[in-house]
Formats: structure tokens, C-alpha cells, sequence
């Protein structure tokens, strides 16, 4: 094949949505920089770019025809993977912008083969670095606090025998090393556990020395980060340490972006290995959301005396960029894969019998990850707890059992119409429950107008009406699988605009309008406001109370300076640049949210982006109720469907890796 035979080849492929602009760019590069170049290393630099476009950190040659039948590739296609891969043997060509990683750092170029692993230089050495930096906190073990028996018994009173106290077992795994992380689905006690570790681990250092352990929270999005902030809060007002132990335990929560200093319009920190973070112990929540570029920069700016702990809900969906980094870290932990000498300093320390999760196989990794396993918030007779375990099980019968048997907190319809799903998201509708309870967003816009302030009533009622208001919103929201399309967020948010200004619920279903929710899509540094920040736009008093009333939108957000915490913060709305109408959420955007009440739409046709992380991940955003829209088909479809991200991270993180 000729390049100019490629080149019109991809420019087909752009056409078909098969590849986007940036993948046919990255071709046409390597094709400048290399005349000689044969064409099928072009083509697969593409399809490598867009593997990443969909979240894998590689592109493993010997998946190559899997990937034809998967995505059904047209003949031409099929002939270029053939000729690279027959299934015995890799013939990759020649070119100095392929290195072949073997035993050495590989040339300067931008492609590199690892094994039968094709990445892009960056992302190669984003993996190796993150699996060198976990395996080196792994190896590093410290001595378990003094008294720490007697501090667990105090810090979990519960007494020991039958099943194992996972929480209790995963605090004292912790005080082990300087790497730990703590699994668990919604309510599995995740907060509770890692507060009782930091009150062990501070009280443990204020015996010794006056200086207290420097200890910062952090989560990948602003709102995963003041969820954590009003968990760590509750829990401290619980802890049972001294009041100078409590003090000395932050309860402010920043994002990542913000803790390591994010740089605009770059990817670059201002803490890295050069200048690194001040702290002796980094919590990172919703660990799940992280991918590969980040969490090779937390690394990157972590002293090396410092202590990382990442919890979060192994089985929701990963994130959006590359990487599924708690995936492959927590590939092993349902069973386990303790060893002898873990179970009997477990047994001896805490009470707690793990002989049953015991492996012959286990490695250094395992004796630092423990799985929470009893749910308090869905407990055994929870409808929504139920169906996220069946869907979590791949146990489609059991989900479609519950969905089909009328519940208190479930609902599911099959099928539904324009203006059923509108019913459904202003006034809640399908939900279980016909008392009106706050199931909808009618809710959020009449409890709106009810608590206005008088326009006279200062600044301080009109920011405690904000911060109720976005309260009331969070009590319903509406989530998507896709963003595109009749059933995707885009045509969705116009719909229910439309709906709500026919009901008189809103002013405007155009431009900005009262009451309108919005989701803000990129950083802003100036307001100090992060990509999937909501907030609300709300008609307030001019500063002087005279004249007409202003647009301005309401955010919770983080704070940027070192205290962190969450402040409530106004923007004008010609200020926010990128943003997007919110009535309805894709499941991505939903992470780290929780809601009183949340309704999943599935689309009609069969789609890739529906997966059993998804629908999983979608259920567990609803505390008390869940409304499923979608046929028996698609949800059997999307539990059938795993979702796997290529990667070379868990190989690396085993005993033996592939690479160094």
C-alpha cells in the first residue's frame, strides 16, 4: 500500500467515525517524519490514538483480531493488522520512530513496543513510573504503631469473632507500610475506616513528638471533594481520640488539581520531585476517577517519607482518560490473596480471622489492599442494594427478578415516551412512591421561590438560600449513558428545558434563566472553580439593594487556599466560559455525587459505552430510590458487557514484571 492509498484510506475512516481528527493527524505525522515509513505503522499509530480516545493506556498486538471482530474493521483494515500480526508471531517494520523496549531505555521515539504492548512514549513511561513508585512505598514497611491492639479495640469496640471486622482489618494493614488502599462499595464504611486510621496514626505521633503528622485530603473533582469534606467532618465529631488528636486531623479536602498546583494550559505542576508536597500523609477518595497522567503526577510530588492512601469503589466505572488504575491495583482483592505471615499478625493485632482469604500466590501488593464487604447503607433488604450486587455479580436474572418486583425504592419502566420521561423528571413520577416527596426537580424550582429572602435581607440569608438551593437540587438528578443522540444529555437538557418552561417552573428555556442548572466543563483557575463543578443560576439583589435583581451563579466549591474546605462562590454569568446545562448527567459526570432520588436512562439500541460498571455505577449514585428507564435487552446487554482497559500496569505491579 501506497501512502497516498493510506491517506485516503483513513480520511474514509474519518468519515465513518472510525477515527477522529486528532488519530488521522498523528498517522499523517509519522508519515512526515519518517519517508521511508511502511504505511501500516501510520494506520496503527492511529488506531493506538484512538484505543486512548476510549481509555486504554496501550494497544496489545495480540488482540488485533479480536479487535477486527469486535469493531467489525473493513477488509483493508483487516489486511494491515494481518500483515503485523498472523497470530504467532509480531512483524512490526522497521523505523526510528519504533523503539522495542527489551532490558534498556529504549530510543527517543514516539512509539514504543513493549512485549506485545504498543504505546505511545508518554503513557509507556507514565506506567512505569507509576508501578516503580507503588512497588517502591510497598516495599517500605515500618513498624505497626506502639499499643496498636489496644488502640484498635478502643477504635473498634466491636468484638471480634465470625466474620472478619474489614474495617478494623484494613486500619491496622495500614499502619504497615507507607502505601495502602481501602475498597469498598457505597456505605461499606470507606470515610469511617481511613478517619480512625488518622486518629491512630496522629495520636500514635503526638506520644512521641509535638509536631503533628501533616496530613492533607484530596479527591479527583471538586464535588467528590466536598463530599468528602462533610464525611470526614461527621466522622470527626465521632472519633473517640483526645481533642488535640482531633485538631490536628484536617477536615478540608482539596481537589488534585488543586494540591499539586495546576498549571493553565499545561500539564504540568507546581509540585513535582523537585519541589514536593508537604505533607507526611495524602488521602485521595474516589480514587476510582484517577487516571494514569495523574496519578503518576501525585506520585511524582509525594515525598518519599510520605504515607498514600487511596480509597475508593474498585468496581465503578474508571475515568475518563487513560488508565483504570484502582482496577488494576484491586484486580485481586475480592479474594484476598493474603499470605500466612499477613493472616497471623492480623489474627494476633486484631482478633480477626482472614485464614479463608489466604493464597499461595500472594504477592508483596495484596498484603496492602483490603476490600470492605458489609454495606450500611443498603442493607440486606435494600431493592437499590440488591440490584447494584446482582449487576456487580453479572447476574442479569437476579437484576431483571428485582426490577420486575415492586419495591419501596425501585422503580423500572421499559420503555418510556417524551412526556413520561418528562413526568418522571419534574415531578417523579415512576418513582415508588405517589406522595410527592421530593422526587423530582419540581421540587428543587418551588422550593426555590418558597425561601427566597426579601430583597432587603443582606448578603448572609441570600448565600444560606444558595447553599439550600443547591441542596434541594441535589435531592433528584437525571443520568444518561450518553451525551449525544435523543437519549444523550445534549438533546435531553433541551427537552427538559422545553418541559419545564411549559409547566411555568422556569422563566426561560433559553440562554441563562433563573433556577438553571449548569455543569462547568473546564477548569477555571481565576475563580477558582473546577471541571464538574455545578451550580446554579439565581436571581440575586444588586450589592446596594437598589435597582433590578442580578443573574449569578452559585457554586460549592473547594477551596484554593492551604485550609481547603468548601465555599460557597458567585460567578456573573458572561463569566463562566465553558459550561453546559445539568438537568441531565452522563453517569461520567455523576461520580462522586450521591442523591436522594436518581433515574438512569438507557438508550433503546445496543451501544458500547453500555457497560456493567456503568449501570452499576449509576445505581449506586441513589441513597433511597432508583429509577431505571430501559428494556430487558439493554440492561442484559450492559451487564454482560465488562468493560476492559488494555494496560500493562497490573503486569508491572506483579512479582515479575514484563518491564522495570
Amino acid at each position: 500500500m501506497r501512502h497516498d492509498a493510506l491517506f485516503a484510506l483513513l480520511d474514509r475512516a474519518l468519515e465513518q467515525q472510525r477515527l477522529r481528527p486528532l488519530d488521522v493527524a498523528f498517522a499523517r505525522f509519522l508519515a512526515e517524519q519518517d519517508a521511508q515509513i511502511a504505511p501500516a505503522l501510520p494506520w496503527l499509530g492511529a488506531v493506538l490514538s484512538r484505543q486512548l480516545a476510549d481509555g486504554h493506556l496501550c494497544l496489545d498486538l495480540e488482540l488485533l483480531p479480536a479487535l477486527a471482530q469486535e469493531h467489525d474493521w473493513p477488509a483493508e483494515w483487516q489486511a494491515l493488522a494481518a500483515t503485523l500480526y498472523d497470530g504467532d508471531a509480531l512483524r512490526l517494520p522497521a523505523s526510528p520512530l519504533l523503539a522495542a523496549h527489551h532490558d534498556g531505555e529504549p530510543a527517543n521515539a514516539p512509539l514504543v513496543l513493549d512485549g506485545t504492548r504498543l504505546y505511545l512514549r508518554r503513557y509507556w513511561n507514565h506506567e512505569r513510573s507509576v508501578a516503580q513508585g507503588i512497588l517502591a512505598r510497598v516495599a517500605c514497611a515500618e513498624p505497626p504503631p506502639e499499643h496498636l491492639a489496644g488502640e484498635l479495640a478502643r477504635l473498634f469496640p466491636a468484638a471480634s469473632g465470625g466474620a472478619p471486622d474489614w474495617p478494623r482489618v484494613a486500619c491496622a494493614l495500614a499502619t504497615r507500610g507507607a502505601f495502602g488502599v481501602i475498597t469498598g462499595g457505597p456505605g461499606t464504611g470507606k470515610t469511617t475506616t481511613v478517619v480512625r486510621l488518622l486518629g491512630l496514626l496522629q495520636t500514635q505521633r503526638l506520644r512521641q513528638q509535638a509536631q503533628p503528622l501533616r496530613i492533607r485530603l484530596a479527591a479527583p473533582t471538586g464535588k467528590a471533594a466536598a463530599r468528602l469534606n462533610a464525611s470526614i467532618s461527621d466522622q470527626l465529631a465521632r472519633l473517640d481520640v483526645d481533642d488535640a488528636v482531633r485538631a490536628a486531623i484536617p477536615s478540608e479536602a482539596l481537589t488534585l488539581h488543586r494540591l499539586l498546583g495546576a498549571r493553565p494550559d499545561t500539564r504540568r505542576y507546581r509540585h513535582d520531585r523537585r519541589n514536593p508536597l508537604h505533607l507526611d500523609v495524602l488521602v485521595i477518595d474516589e480514587a476510582s476517577m484517577i487516571d494514569l497522567e495523574m496519578m503518576a503526577a501525585v506520585l511524582d510530588a509525594l515525598p518519599e517519607s510520605a504515607r498514600l492512601v487511596l480509597l475508593g469503589d474498585k468496581d465503578q466505572l474508571s475515568s475518563v482518560e487513560a488508565g483504570a488504575v484502582l482496577g488494576d491495583l484491586c484486580r485481586r482483592a475480592e479474594a484476598g490473596h493474603y499470605d500466612d505471615a499477613t493472616a497471623r499478625w492480623v489474627a494476633a493485632t486484631t482478633g480477626d480471622d482472614i485464614a479463608a482469604f489466604v493464597h499461595a500466590d500472594a504477592q508483596p501488593l495484596d498484603q496492602r489492599i483490603v476490600m470492605l464487604r458489609q454495606s450500611h447503607r443498603f442493607g440486606a433488604g435494600s431493592g437499590i442494594g440488591q440490584l447494584a450486587r446482582a449487576v456487580n455479580a453479572g447476574d442479569a436474572s437476579a437484576a431483571l427478578a428485582l426490577l420486575q418486583t415492586p419495591g419501596p425504592d425501585l422503580a423500572w419502566q421499559p420503555a418510556i415516551d417524551e412526556s413520561a420521561l418528562a413526568a418522571l423528571a419534574i415531578d417523579g413520577s415512576a418513582a415508588p412512591h405517589g406522595d410527592g416527596d421530593a422526587c423530582g426537580y419540581r421540587h428543587y424550582l418551588e422550593w426555590l421561590h418558597a425561601h427566597r429572602p426579601a430583597p432587603g435581607a443582606g448578603e448572609a440569608a441570600h448565600a444560606d438560600w444558595a447553599r439550600g438551593a443547591l441542596e434541594a437540587f441535589n435531592r433528584f438528578q437525571l443520568l444518561c449513558a450518553l451525551r449525544r443522540g435523543p437519549h444523550g444529555v445534549e438533546g435531553l437538557n433541551r427537552q427538559l428545558a422545553t418541559a419545564l418552561h411549559a409547566r411555568g417552573l422556569i422563566e426561560s428555556e433559553h440562554g441563562w434563566y433563573e433556577g438553571r442548572p449548569v455543569l462547568l466543563t473546564r477548569n477555571d483557575y481565576g475563580l477558582g472553580l473546577m471541571n464538574g463543578d455545578i451550580g446554579l443560576c439565581l436571581r440575586l439583589p444588586t450589592a446596594d439593594g437598589t435597582g433590578d435583581a442580578r443573574l449569578a451563579v452559585a457554586f460549592l466549591a473547594t477551596a484554593t487556599d492551604r485550609d481547603g474546605g468548601t465555599r460557597l462562590r458567585f460567578a456573573t454569568p458572561s463569566r463562566l466560559g465553558e459550561v453546559e446545562t445539568a438537568w441531565a448527567l452522563t453517569v461520567h459526570k455523576s461520580q462522586g455525587s450521591e442523591f436522594e432520588h436518581t433515574a438512569l436512562l438507557l438508550p433503546p439500541e445496543p451501544n458500547a459505552v453500555l457497560t456493567r460498571e456503568l449501570l452499576y455505577t449509576g445505581i449506586t449514585r441513589a441513597r433511597r430510590r432508583f429509577s431505571l428507564v430501559g428494556s430487558a435487552a439493554i440492561v442484559e446487554q450492559a451487564i454482560a458487557h465488562r468493560t476492559r482497559r488494555h494496560s500493562g500496569l497490573a503486569a508491572r505491579l506483579a512479582p515479575h514484571p514484563a518491564g522495570p
